[in-house]
């Protein structure tokens, strides 16, 4: 009874935090909306006795990915007013993307009602989820676990790159011009005569 009444919290701030990282007008505030969105999500994988899940996307996505994103958005210099601009001209291709999303989410939750039966396998007692979590992903999947390893590390080069871009209101030092700086080039000796008392 009260694991049923935490699901429903959590699937409930869970919806609502993933319908305000859609609807706010600040990035970084849709940013932190989607940190607790994965905060919640871990605790829903908690519950469904899924601990390695969870602290991987805590760790993972909340810990690096969002960071990441943070990073870049803080960063980059967004103009909201042209993110705007072509909402209501993109607003029926993201209804029918949407569409098909929720027709294959109730696709997957009513399978039993269908006639399709999943295919269970209980474990033997004495081993754990993360065992074989590890097996069936460095065996059967492991080209897709290294292509997003590829994705991830083309990302990261990507927020690099962006950052390191010039701009014209902040002024560069050039480490070498620095270091091959002399005395005499910057401090000049005068030499005046002392002046006389009256």
């Amino acid at each position: 009874m009260i694991e049923t009444a935490l699901f429903y919290v959590f699937a409930a701030v869970l919806l609502a935090s993933g319908l305000r990282v859609i609807t706010a007008r600040n990035p970084v505030h849709a940013a932190l909306y989607l940190v607790l969105a994965f905060f919640t999500a871990s605790a829903i994988w908690l519950l469904l006795r899924a601990e390695f899940l969870a602290i991987t996307l805590v760790l993972v996505y909340v810990g690096a990915v969002m960071v990441l994103f943070l990073f870049v958005v803080m960063m980059l210099d967004i103009n909201l007013e042209r993110l705007r601009e072509g909402f209501w001209k993109n607003l029926p291709l993201a209804v029918v993307v949407g569409g098909v999303m929720a027709l294959e989410m109730v696709a997957v939750l009513a399978q039993r009602y269908f006639g399709v039966a999943a295919r269970t396998r209980v474990a033997p007692p004495g081993t754990s989820n993360t065992r074989e979590l590890g097996k069936v992903l460095y065996t059967q999947y492991v080209y897709a676990f290294e292509i997003a390893a590829v994705i991830l590390l083309v990302a990261i080069i990507a927020a690099i790159a962006l950052t390191l871009r010039r701009r014209k209101d902040t002024r560069g030092l050039d480490p070498v011009r620095q270091l091959a700086a002399r005395r005499a080039d910057s401090v000049r000796l005068v030499s005046m005569p002392a002046e006389k008392e009256r």
